[in-house]
């Protein structure tokens, strides 16, 4: 092909996307591709393969492309550099059999065959003979990963063991309700009564093939990896650090970056505590209080409709002054979180054309009784102004930038980062001047500073510094690192245990949060600093947010820019 026929960096990440999707009908129903609707992937490790095999072959037609008059221009030049980041870190992370060792709470293959279901369309018959043949697909599907794991045990690529147990737990809870049947067969009630027969059977054999997996990572793999570190070690966490967070990082700079952070929000928090519960002693005893005489929500219908209420209050105030946002974006929806995942709420992102909005999920536990204070700036992280504005304004502007910056090229770190930036916005616009709801977002900040310490030190094993309150000069576990996060964090014991599993699931994820932030908050004060009395918020606020995706080696410099 002539390189005057040869198609430009976008097109040829767009055409990655088309591939993708085709490879993928997970992603493509998260974009709102209807074709996808009746089908899952080959997780089998062929299925990966074919993953690694097309972002090989776009990486070559990506260097013809950068060839192309016109392919220096700002906009493809930040499409080709994100694109070949992306794909280098995803085959480096494939070409070290990662994906045979892929067990843990949450996003592992059977999360994705699972969590598909909830935004797969429902609204007509023809959706629903859709998902019946989706159902059937089910077994398929965990049959392929359940081939990859037993390839990893052959070749002694083993997952940790504390994840798997976590998962077998999972799994036991997706086969049975409680009731008598799982939790495709639940799914599958709400369907029209013209394909009851249909659904019936087809969730019976979903069910059926989760008792199957469940059976054999219970019976055969758990033994077979018993004695397995839960931790990765040095190389494979920077491997994966690359792949969440669109950098090389200076881990041990990012550790001690951690613990600055710990010591500023510590001694923030206790001069907020200090309201609420005079002589408390430390943060989490105020915090503790609040758990009981605080202000709470009664109810999971309640608790849903008060979160989408509180969406909706920022999104009126922030609209106009702070942000510019179109009327799609307007649109974000609150949701309870099917049981049986992890524990830690999150954000779906709209499908391409805005038909499927976007969604915020809050899993439960089984609760019908939350404190406000935990609640406040989570939904700011999750929804307004944090991944909803920053997610779906890359939908609505995704035919300025291209299909692959705006869906399937994001970087964690990047989102992550933003969204905590988020919270810190609403803290400095004067949205958490409550002292109950105030201290809730120092000890979500507080959270993401730990997950830096713990996610590095343990998998790493680092010391934990001489200055301390800690165990000071001792190496990391995992059980120092539980113990440190529970005495430092408001939550549950089951929510700091889901969070270390988390950690342990996917490691070099969970950092992301703070760092991320931290290039968001430079990129910031790059820009003010630039543009000087003339700096605008809001128009800064709406570039950084229509650039799409970025790892964090671009972020600093493209924010800068601006």
């Amino acid at each position: 092909m002539s390189q005057t026929n040869s198609p430009l960096p976008r097109e040829v990440a767009d055409a990655y996307v088309d591939g993708l999707i085709a490879l993928d009908p997970i992603t493509g129903t998260y974009l709102g591709v209807k074709e996808s609707s009746n089908r899952l992937p080959d997780t089998s490790p062929a299925g990966q393969e074919a993953l690694a095999a097309l972002a090989r072959a776009t990486l070559a037609e990506l260097d013809e492309a950068e060839r192309r008059p016109g392919a220096d221009s700002d906009v493809e030049r930040r499409c080709a550099r994100l694109l070949r980041e992306r794909l280098t870190a995803e085959l480096a992370v494939h070409d070290a059999d990662e994906g045979l060792r892929a067990v843990g709470n949450l996003h592992t293959p059977p999360h994705q065959v699972r969590d598909v279901f909830t935004v797969t369309p429902q609204e007509t018959e023809d959706d629903w003979a859709a998902i019946v043949e989706r159902l059937r697909a089910v077994p398929d599907a965990l049959a392929g990963y359940r081939a990859g794991l037993a390839l990893g045990l052959e070749r002694t690529l083993y997952a940790a063991p504390r994840p798997t147990a976590t998962f077998v737990e999972q799994l036991a809870e997706w086969a049975d309700t409680g009731e008598g049947r799982g939790w495709f067969e639940d799914f599958a009630a709400a369907g029209p009564d013209a394909l009851r027969a249909e659904l019936d059977e087809a969730a019976r054999g979903a069910t059926a093939a989760v008792a199957e997996l469940r059976d054999w990572m219970r019976d055969v793999y758990a033994p077979a990896i018993e004695g397995a570190p839960d931790t990765v070690g040095r190389d494979r966490y920077a491997r994966l650090a690359r792949y969440f967070n669109g950098t090389d990082l200076d881990l041990d700079e990012a550790y001690a970056y951690g613990w600055a952070e710990y010591h500023r929000l510590l001694a923030e928090m206790k001069q907020e505590a200090e309201k609420i519960l005079p002589g408390a002693g430390t943060p989490w005893v105020a915090l503790a209080h609040l758990d009981e005489h605080g202000r709470h929500i009664e109810g999971v219908d309640e608790v849903r409709d008060w979160l989408q209420g509180l969406m909706d209050e920022a999104i009126e105030k922030l609209d106009g002054t702070h942000f510019e946002l179109a009327e799609p974006v307007r649109r974000v929806e609150s949701r309870i979180a099917p049981p049986g995942g992890a524990a830690a709420p999150y954000y779906t992102a709209p499908s391409e054309d805005f038909s499927r909005p976007g969604r915020t999920w809050l899993p439960t536990m089984g609760l019908d009784r939350f404190p406000v204070y935990d609640l406040v700036s989570t939904w700011y992280h999750e929804g307004v102004p944090g991944h909803h504005l920053q997610l779906a304004q890359w939908t609505y502007v995704a035919k300025n930038l291209s299909r692959y910056q705006a869906t399937v090229g994001g970087v964690s770190a990047n989102a992550e980062g933003w969204a905590l930036y988020a919270e810190r916005l609403m803290d400095e616009l004067g949205f958490l001047s409550d002292a109950e709801e105030r201290l809730g977002y120092l000890d979500a900040q507080m959270m993401r500073a730990l997950r830096v310490i713990v996610d590095i030190g343990m998998h790493l094993e680092l010391e934990i510094p001489a200055d301390s309150p800690f165990h000071p000069g001792e190496r990391w576990t995992p059980a120092l690192a539980q113990e440190f996060f529970g005495a430092h964090s408001s939550r549950p014991a089951d929510y700091v245990e889901s969070e270390l599993v988390r950690y342990l699931t996917m490691p070099g994820q969970a950092i992301g949060y703070k760092l991320g932030e931290r290039a968001w908050l430079l990129g910031r004060e790059k820009a003010r600093e630039r543009h000087g009395d003339a700096f605008d918020l809001k128009a800064w606020h709406m570039a950084a947010l229509s650039q799409g995706s970025l790892g964090l080696d671009d972020l600093v410099d493209e924010l800068s820019l601006l």
